[in-house]
């Protein structure tokens, strides 16, 4: 198994970067002028350095997670509960980070994520389970701060205070798209370094990831200005005016099913691969790189299909690609023999099917959600999302539930059906926007040549 992971990494990686460098070859074209931009370059480098380092953190990890938790002597079900905590953790307190950075800062919420997130790590040095508990609350409201405080200072700044069109954005952000992939693969090859080639066990990740963290830290307090939000509204209206236009609008609603339906597979795979591969094995770090190589891929091949096709025929493969993969788990990771090669293999076309998804909700998304309410939107999203996902990791904990991960994986098949019904649903309901659209046009068009 260990040889496998090797060699597909090997592979993954070689065809990856022809797929990455032909792709940004071509987005390169179209956006030379921005490129050229010096006070834009110096601006994106200036968010980089603090950005990118805290990625690295994160990413850091990913590998080992479960690992540590096993290594420490806790059983599965107890593991299960941990992650449980960190989902939990991140909707209800994480919700409030954008309110909270609105008011008392940005930038301050940024430094605040580096020191939460680094007692976060530290705690993984503690064998208590209630430590550990604490430290994964802690985890998961330092990720809803590194996805929310971090690109909200970015995109005040680029607008308010450099005053640079609204439309370059769009280019920090592929940057940043090509960039986490790679900080992703160059992680989980940092983290099997640290592990295993220097056997320092599984939690040297985590103690790597802390200077990170508090170097991010200091390159914010150095180089960054504060910004406050421009609107201040009460949590409470924000939270309604959000749920108003989910209940009013069926396609904004089928949108957040497919989201949460889809995404609560992801965060059950997150906890699965370590224990469905575990008995192959495998190099955990080699592994992790190979699912975010994956997932470049993915995304590199949205790409493609863009040029071709519209964003309905991306998702759409993503999520059959999905499902097909959640099928080989569901058969093969038996409680009795599991099979590690085809689960490996199975995990790997998930991940590219991720990468897939990703870049076409975006743009579905974009569509769909009115940019006043996106962020109130997005939070409701969350919550069944990882209603679902405790619900399901929970029931590890139950007697009657106790059939193992196989019981999981049809879990992810079922809702992954789901998403394709919700889709069925959903894309017919777009393309009659389209039409009425184009009709509006040539309408219009038609009383002007008369």
């Amino acid at each position: 198994m260990m040889v496998i992971t090797y060699v597909a990494f090997a592979i993954l990686s070689t065809v990856c970067m022809i797929i990455t460098a032909y792709t940004w070859r071509a987005y390169q074209a179209s956006a030379a002028t921005v490129i050229n931009n010096p006070n834009f370059t110096k601006f994106q480098r200036q968010y980089f350095s603090a950005y990118f380092l805290a990625l690295i953190a994160d990413w850091l990890q990913g590998p080992y997670l479960y690992q540590l938790y096993r290594e420490y002597g806790f059983e599965q079900a107890q593991i299960a509960v941990l992650y449980a905590v960190g989902f939990a953790s991140a909707v209800i307190l994480g919700t409030w980070a954008p309110l909270v950075a609105d008011k008392y800062g940005r930038r301050n919420l940024c430094i605040v994520f580096t020191v939460i997130y680094s007692i976060a790590c530290f705690m993984k040095l503690s064998r208590s389970y209630g430590v550990l508990l604490l430290g994964k609350m802690f985890g998961g409201v330092a990720t809803s701060l590194l996805f929310s405080s971090y690109e909200a200072w970015y995109i005040h700044e680029h607008v308010e205070t450099h005053d640079f069109p609204k439309e370059w954005i769009a280019e920090t952000m592929k940057k940043i798209s090509l960039w986490n992939g790679f900080l992703a693969i160059i992680s989980g090859i940092m983290a099997n370094s640290l592990a295993e080639w220097l056997e320092l066990g599984p939690i040297a990740p985590f103690i790597m990831a802390i200077p990170c963290l508090l170097v991010s830290g200091i390159v914010i307090m150095g180089t960054w200005a504060e910004n406050y939000g421009t609107q201040q509204m009460k949590f409470k209206t924000i939270c309604i005016a959000g749920l108003r236009e989910i209940g009013d609008s069926r396609k904004i609603l089928l949108l957040g099913a497919i989201q949460s339906t889809f995404e609560s597979v992801l965060s059950l795979i997150v906890f699965l691969w370590t224990p469905v591969l575990a008995p192959g094995h495998p190099s955990l770090g080699i592994v992790f790189s190979s699912f975010m190589v994956c997932i470049t891929i993915g995304t590199s091949l949205h790409e493609l299909l863009s040029k071709q096709y519209n964003y309905s025929v991306s998702i759409l493969s993503s999520v059959s690609l999905a499902f097909f993969a959640c099928c080989i788990c569901a058969v093969f990771a038996h409680p009795d023999h599991v099979n590690t090669r085809l689960c490996f293999l199975a995990f790997l076309l998930y991940q590219i099917s991720v990468g897939i998804y990703f870049a076409s909700i975006g743009e579905m998304r974009q569509k769909i959600v009115p940019e006043s309410h996106a962020q109130s939107i997005m939070n409701w999203f969350r919550v069944p999302l990882n209603i679902i996902s405790c619900v399901v990791l929970l029931l590890l904990h139950d007697e009657e539930f106790r059939h193992g991960n196989r019981l999981i994986f049809i879990i992810c098949c079922i809702l992954l059906l789901c998403t394709l019904l919700c889709l069925a649903q959903l894309l017919p309901l777009i393309n009659e926007k389209k039409e009425e659209d184009s009709y509006e046009v040539l309408h219009a068009t038609g009383n002007e040549s008369a």
